[in-house]
């Protein structure tokens, strides 16, 4: 059957549509040995080949789906040109060629899923799903109730204004104060960004849920593969139909 090229390479597990799409445009994409720039073409996977960075894929491939709790000291990439280990050092069992759904900083714990479902993580990234991101961010001393309406109401990054976040202080005591956030942008180090416009520097930092998932039974740098209602409910959640 045939299907947008940016499609089939999504439903492969290579990447998210978007991203698929940027590397169809840079002529990173093969088919049958000619380089495809034009977006929107159809191609049946079972008659061509096709390739991405030289590397042919293969659009059969089992989905598989893990949640990870990062620890510190891993990028959330697949390879690393400085030699940094990854998180896929942490599944070294898995056989599948997976990515993670958005990413984590490297000194940024907590949890992480990783795929090969291109299309769930289209989906789960998409802005239009305002997909929900809970985080516990530790801080020197306390937010007075001006900071702490500010980052409800949304503060200005340099990237623009963030949307309206829940937050709720959760422990305070001398010099550490405990603060859960949660948001559904993805922008990069937001958390971190947030917290500096209201005059905190974030010192430790924990995604604590994703998309209705937690990290519970999971310790840090362990993993376990999702269950099938959970699969369900991602699907759900980022307006998907499972196939």
């Amino acid at each position: 059957m045939e299907a947008r090229l940016q499609k089939i390479i999504s439903q492969a597990g290579i990447a998210s549509r978007r991203a698929a799409e940027a590397m169809i445009l840079e002529g990173r994409v093969q088919v049958d040995g000619v380089i495809v720039r034009e977006l929107g073409v159809k191609y049946d996977p079972v008659q061509v080949e096709i390739k991405v960075d030289g590397k042919a894929i293969r659009s059969a491939e089992n989905h598989v789906y893990y949640l990870l709790n990062k620890p510190k000291g891993y990028v959330s990439t697949t390879s690393d040109e400085r030699g940094r280990r990854t998180v896929l050092d942490l599944l070294p069992e898995v056989k599948e060629r997976i990515y993670p759904i958005g990413r984590l900083d490297m000194n940024t714990e907590g949890l992480l899923l990783l795929t090969n479902d291109g299309e769930l993580m289209n989906g789960l990234l998409h802005p239009r799903y305002e997909v929900q991101k809970t985080y516990v961010a530790r801080i020197a001393k306390g937010l007075s109730e001006e900071e702490i309406t500010a980052l409800r109401e949304g503060v200005k990054l340099e990237d623009g204004l963030t949307a309206p976040a829940r937050v709720r202080v959760l422990a305070e005591e001398p010099g550490r104060t405990r603060v859960e956030i949660t948001i559904h942008e993805g922008r990069n180090r937001q958390v971190r960004r947030m917290f500096q416009v209201v005059g905190h520097e974030v010192l430790a930092l924990k995604r604590t849920a994703f998309a209705g998932l937690t990290l519970e039974g999971v310790k840090r740098g362990e993993h376990r593969a999702l269950a099938d209602d959970e699969i369900k409910m991602l699907y759900d959640t980022a307006g998907r139909q499972r196939g």
